[in-house]
């Protein structure tokens, strides 16, 4: 054992970097967040909801993390993915010269590595290394020792163990690995850190880095060159799909809303939430969003991870689960991370997957009537599934629920529920009416029927003229923005033409929509959050469905400026503070950036497309 791992650990502090500053690498298997300092503060390993080795993210240095960056303290630094990839290229500029960083995670290759390669481009640049591993989100300190062959470390603590190979002689110092190096025009230097079980033998060296990264490129090209979008805003489409393949766990097709946990609703809150599972409700846009952009197979992947997932007694269907499946996702806090900005609780682990929302019925039924419609190959037992999900929602479908927004406050008669409920009984008659499938139509035309003159009697306010959040309130919700998107109404109907002004009156924050007013909306949780982004897409779905498309294109363009410097989008925007809040990239923010993008675009769109397979009650 390394005698400086017998001396008590430095505690160092430090101020969190906006969330903008992060860059995305993954191998489709987990995801690593790195800064533009060249610090990787995020990873866990071996998948999305792993522990984390680098957790500095929700915490400090001391809790895991690893710089690669001059030893010049103010370098000039910019940054860009190579075109059509998750290949990181950060530029670092000094007075003595200037080197590139490149960062990727390979894939397809059967292993899980970060591969880090400094290239040397002008004078002669002086570098530092500095890796801190603490397994168990920055909990345990690991076992660090010599590789037998003198290329690098090994770092083991229980189940895990990582390895480092580098031409860079690294030593210790306070439970730290640093190291120092010069790199001239033309140079290049490579470090390779590895993740594998600590009772296997150390993994051998891969072949070649340089040989990886030909190879991690030449992968992602290949998978970019077959989307067939070909409107504006290509480049921004193009990126979102690629963040939606780096959040795909590819052993079982499941989509991550977002790889990290607890980056903050607003800073210094409690809304922290884990988002490293795949949400049901998801389900409908993601499918529409890989279909229109000619990714079949990963829309097939998709389709059976929904069944899979789906898949047993209609009453235990959970609105999320693991990347495999899993349904025990139990929050518990990470009491020993101070969080983001001093944001806590640290959560891992989601409560909300024991909750009952109603619309996830709706979700995965709209999904798979979707796919079939797409001609996505289907089966037998997967409409004897949604039949049996409709069968059950006949029994569940006027209970309260928690909602879309999975408050923590009480059930209620959320309209978005019923509606969506609406949705799952819609579809359902129409797969019997389209393709002939069996099914007991005529009490399910009723059963829509009846919620439909249900939610416009209850659901709607004549005083504020909208639909409001739940059943006699009066508070409104932004989830109030579907009801034209899933065909409950025509986007003409003058409600909806109501209900978008009085959202536009009571919900916009500087052109940017709220999810609902948290300082009036008992929700269990103390008020205050961020412009929710996605929502600021469905405005302007509504805008564009309303005929208002100079406004509609203006506040795209507005939304698409919110990008970071390499195009990502967390859950949520800060107007006064101008910063992204919440967990990042987030999954449902770019599809719906994709989803709104076709809507401008396209003659139909997915709103329209979407919306026509309702049949609009007159």
């Amino acid at each position: 054992m390394r005698k400086d791992l017998l001396r008590r650990e430095p505690v160092r502090s430090m101020s969190s970097r906006p969330i903008e500053d992060y860059a995305l690498l993954g191998d489709r298997k987990t995801a690593a967040l790195v800064a533009r300092d060249g610090s990787v503060d995020w990873l866990c390993w071996p998948r999305f909801d792993s522990g984390a080795c680098f957790a500095a993210l929700l915490g400090g240095p001391e809790h895991g993390h690893w710089q690669i960056a001059p030893a010049d303290p103010a370098p000039r630094v910019s940054r860009r993915y190579r075109k059509g990839t998750l290949v990181l290229e950060t530029e670092f500029e000094t007075a003595a010269g200037a080197a590139t960083l490149i960062d990727f995670m390979p894939i397809d290759d059967g292993r899980s590595d970060l591969i880090r390669i400094v290239v040397g481009r002008r004078g002669r640049v002086t570098m530092r290394t500095e890796l801190v591993i603490r397994f168990d989100y920055g909990a345990v300190v690991p076992w660090v020792t010599r590789l037998e062959d003198g290329t690098g470390l090994r770092a083991i603590a229980g189940p895990d163990m990582l390895t480092v190979r580098t031409p860079v002689p690294l030593r210790g110092e306070g439970m730290t690995s640093m190291g120092e190096f010069t790199v001239a025009a033309g140079e290049r230097v490579p470090f390779v850190l590895t993740y594998s079980p600590s009772h296997l033998t150390s993994p051998p060296a891969p072949a070649e880095a340089e040989g990886a990264l030909a190879a991690t490129e030449a992968s992602w090209l290949t998978w970019s060159a077959r989307c067939r979008y070909g409107g504006d805003w290509r480049e921004a489409v193009h990126c979102s799909h690629i963040v939606l393949k780096a959040l795909t766990y590819a052993p079982t097709g499941g989509i991550v809303a977002a790889p990290t946990t607890s980056l903050p609703e607003r800073i210094g809150g409690p809304r922290n939430w884990d988002y490293r599972f795949c949400w049901l409700r998801d389900a409908t846009f993601t499918l529409l969003s890989l279909l229109d952009a000619g990714y079949r197979e990963e829309a097939q992947s998709w389709q059976d991870w929904l069944l899979r997932v789906a898949a047993g007694s209609p009453s235990q269907m959970q609105i999320m689960y693991g990347v495999a499946g899993e349904r025990r996702l139990l929050e518990w806090e990470a009491s020993w991370l101070p969080g983001y900005a001093g944001s806590r609780p640290v959560r891992v682990g989601n409560g909300a997957a024991g909750q009952f929302q109603l619309d996830v019925y709706g979700e995965v039924v709209d999904a798979l009537h979707q796919a079939r419609a797409a001609g996505l190959s289907h089966s037998e037992p997967g409409w004897a599934l949604q039949r049996a999900l409709v069968e059950h929602l006949e029994t569940i479908w006027d209970q309260p629920d928690e909602g879309i927004w999975e408050v923590r406050g009480g059930r209620k008669h959320f309209v978005h529920s019923k509606v969506m409920a609406w949705v799952a009984f819609d579809r359902a008659v129409q797969s019997v009416e389209h393709w002939g499938l069996s099914g007991p139509v005529k009490r399910w035309r009723g059963l829509r029927a009846r919620i439909h003159e249900e939610v416009c009697q209850k659901g709607f306010d004549p005083e504020l003229d909208s639909f409001v959040q739940s059943y006699g309130a009066k508070h409104l919700d932004a989830s109030l923005l579907l009801i034209p998107q899933v065909g409950f109404l025509a986007p003409e109907d003058p409600r909806l033409r109501g209900t978008l002004a009085a959202i536009e009156r009571r919900l916009v924050r500087d052109g940017l929509v709220l999810r609902y007013d948290t300082e009036a909306t008992a929700d269990g949780m103390p008020p205050g959050e961020g412009a929710f982004l996605a929502c600021s897409f469905w405005l302007a779905d509504n805008l564009m469905l309303q005929g208002r498309r100079a406004e509609a294109r203006a506040l795209f363009e507005r939304l698409l400026a919110l990008r970071n410097d390499v195009g990502l989008l967390a859950e949520q925007y800060d107007p006064q503070a101008r910063r992204q809040l919440g967990n990042f990239p987030q999954a449902l923010s770019h599809l719906a950036l994709t989803n709104t993008a076709r809507n401008l675009s396209m003659t139909t769109g997915p709103a329209k497309r979407r919306a026509n397979a309702g049949r609009t009650p007159t």
